[in-house]
C-alpha cells in the first residue's frame, strides 16, 4: 500500500532544502518527509512532567527565576510581607 503526501504552498527555498536532504541521504523527499514527521511525532508523544514545562517556558532563559526543588517538590516562594510576621 503506497501513501503520498501533498504539500501546498511550500516555500521554494524549503522544497529546495527538501531536494538537497534526500539527495544527500540518497532517498526520495517523500520519504525524507516521512521520517521527519515520524520522528516530530515521536518527540511530541513524550510529554514532560510539569516542571520540565514550566522550566521550558519560563526558566532562567526566559528571565524567571524558578525556585529551587525540595522534598516533595517545590516549596512555596514567599513574599517579603509574609516572611516578617
Amino acid at each position: 500500500m503506497s501513501t503520498s503526501i501533498t504539500v501546498r504552498d511550500i516555500d521554494a527555498g524549503d522544497k529546495s532544502w527538501l531536494r538537497r536532504e534526500a539527495r544527500q541521504f540518497g532517498a526520495p523527499m517523500e520519504e525524507l518527509v516521512r521520517g521527519l514527521v515520524d520522528e516530530r511525532r515521536t518527540k511530541t508523544e513524550l510529554r514532560p512532567k510539569p516542571s520540565e514545562a514550566f522550566a521550558r517556558h519560563f526558566g532562567a532563559d526566559n528571565g524567571v527565576d524558578i525556585p529551587p526543588l525540595v522534598r516533595g517538590g517545590y516549596r512555596p516562594l514567599l513574599s517579603s510581607n509574609e516572611g516578617e510576621e
